[in-house]
């Protein structure tokens, strides 16, 4: 009782001893459950995310002062851009060859939007083979390694909600034919929901509402993984990090590595140009000297409307969530101490009421906390901004209908595929909008580009579902 009371003391001095108040009515299992989930939670965090909320007039992130956009490696058009293009490329194919490039894949998202139980991870999205987007980016990886006869470690963060599940996943399908040592699965941390009053919300009787830190977490994760060291024994240099949602992202990219080098950048992020001014992507500039990420709901009208005198976008070139770190930039955040700064996010969380019954809020009730990868901008000494081709690398799976889902990543994949039959010879059907009509999957262990695919010299093996190539 005196290790209850001790923390009953501790709780009430942060005015958060309301999450025992069912603790006596609790079987021991469930008190067991409760006390381990207290025995995680940060208590100095909770305190500053309190801070942080009652500091927040919910205007957003927006720093005050001018933005101006920030310098692109854009996509090669003159001869000399091409030859640059082609120098950095070989650079990363050299660096992925020596085993100084390691990927890092963010999955700690739930496909609750797609209607899809499981981790995001493991939602299917092969047009002919229902593919998973794990197996996609893990024989993107495998590919790369066999072509450059290198080793890839990859690290997988994935949230505490679906850590076993995505191990359990990999693992029932024998690591997709990758080596499993150069696997490692981690996750990142989670911070519980607070009310306006800055209460924790119960989830349950012996539960905290708790809620994923958000991509930006990954330092932190890092850091008490103590992933760092693991890294400098396998002699990894520069970290590949990409988003789990895309199927078509282009993992290891060598010339955006090759580009990260020869730029002597710390940190580097990938971009599309917009498909129009109101598309909801992030925008890289720099407002009063400091390079940022701004969210394209804290751009004014003007900006986002704003054009050069070519026509393009002056703001034009949206953030798509896939970096390239050297790792010695983590190295020196961790030795500083830097942590990243909290984002607030007005949700509606369930929670139990007074009275011991499960509320359902139909309107946000409450606030999230979360860090976001970008933010680390301002602290390299040197970022580099690269512009890719959409077509080929950028098809996000975040709703369940309409622009960015399901439906629209299988067409992007067989438009890209699609693509390299025509090339090939093939007879490839499309619609009036030049989306391919027929049904076409091309592993990525079969070729992992277009060139390569031509190389395979690939014979028509058509049939009643689609052309596949694996």
């Amino acid at each position: 009782m005196d290790k209850i009371k001790n923390l009953y003391d501790k709780l009430k001095a942060i005015s958060q001893e309301h999450v025992l108040k069912y603790y006596d009515e609790l079987k021991e299992e469930e008190r067991q459950l409760l006390l381990n989930q207290l025995s995680r939670i940060d208590f100095d965090l909770l305190r500053q995310c309190n801070i942080l909320l009652k500091k927040s007039d919910g205007s957003g992130h927006y720093i005050p002062g001018t933005l101006e956009p920030m310098k692109v490696v854009t996509l090669p058009k003159t001869e000399s851009e091409k030859k640059e293009y082609e120098k950095a490329f070989n650079i990363g194919e050299k660096l992925i060859s020596e085993g100084k490039v390691g990927s890092i894949l963010v999955a700690g998202g739930q496909g609750t939007r797609l209607g899809f139980d499981g981790p995001k991870g493991t939602f299917p999205v092969g047009p002919i083979t229902d593919r998973s987007l794990f197996q996609y980016h893990t024989e993107k990886i495998l590919a790369r390694e066999k072509k450059l006869n290198a080793a890839i470690p990859f690290y997988i963060m994935t949230s505490e909600l679906n850590y076993l599940q995505t191990k359990d996943f990999f693992k029932q399908h024998r690591y997709f034919k990758k080596e499993k040592d150069s696997f490692v699965f981690f996750a990142q941390g989670m911070l519980p929901a607070l009310s306006a009053e800055g209460k924790m919300y119960l989830s349950d009787k012996f539960k905290i509402s708790v809620a994923p830190d958000g991509h930006g977490g990954l330092l932190r994760a890092l850091f008490v993984n103590r992933l760092l060291d693991d890294m400098q024994k396998r002699g990894v240099e520069y970290l590949y990090y990409f988003q789990v949602d895309s199927p078509l992202a282009n993992v290891c990219d060598p010339a955006f590595i090759g580009y990260h080098v020869l730029k002597n950048a710390e940190m580097s992020a990938k971009t599309v140009y917009k498909r129009g001014p109101y598309e909801s992507l992030g925008n890289i500039g720099k407002v009063n000297g400091k390079n940022v990420v701004i969210e394209y709901s804290e751009l004014t009208r003007k900006e986002m409307e704003e054009r050069n005198p070519d026509g393009r976008l002056r703001f034009g070139q949206g953030s798509i969530g896939i970096h390239v770190f050297s790792v010695n930039f983590f190295r020196r955040l961790h030795d500083k101490k830097q942590d990243l700064p909290y984002h607030i996010a007005h949700k509606r969380i369930p929670y139990i009421d007074a009275a011991g019954n499960l509320v359902q809020p139909v309107e946000p009730n409450g606030y999230k906390f979360e860090q976001f990868i970008f933010d680390a901008f301002p602290f390299a000494k040197k970022i580099m901004v690269f512009e890719t081709d959409r077509k080929k690398d950028f098809s996000p799976i975040k709703n369940k209908d309409g622009f960015d889902s399901p439906q629209t990543a299988r067409q992007d994949l067989c438009n890209q595929f699609g693509n390299w039959l025509g090339k090939a010879g093939f007879h490839v059907k499309r619609d009036s909008n030049g989306n391919v009509l027929d049904k076409i999957e091309i592993s990525p262990l079969f070729a992992l580009d277009e060139k390569e695919f031509h190389n395979r010299k690939p014979k028509p093996n058509g049939n009643k579902d689609g052309y596949l190539f694996e």
